[in-house]
């Protein structure tokens, strides 16, 4: 299967980088990497739940929330189309 997806280009250059020093291709560099990070086990406390657990928002959410903006109610917006909105205006 294929499928395209947008590598900020500083990583992709490392990923090259290192694809050529251990003598792969970037392909097969990118498939060793995803299974690995698929084979090993989520735990309960691991680094992503940590980081979820510590997320912010962006201060215009943020004053949105508090504002109760995201409460459910006739005529309210998600939260989805609201951020989508915002990355439309960007």
């Amino acid at each position: 299967m294929k499928t395209t997806i947008e590598i900020p280009d500083a990583l992709y250059k490392r990923a090259k980088i290192r694809a050529v020093e251990t003598g792969q291709t970037l392909r097969s560099l990118m498939l060793t990497g995803l299974n690995s990070e698929l084979s090993s086990p989520v735990s309960e406390g691991s680094g992503q739940d940590r980081r979820w657990a510590h997320r912010r928002l962006i201060p215009a959410f943020e004053k949105a929330a508090k504002a109760g903006a995201y409460r459910p109610g006739p005529g309210s917006r998600s939260i989805t189309d609201m951020i989508s909105e915002d990355r439309d205006a960007r």
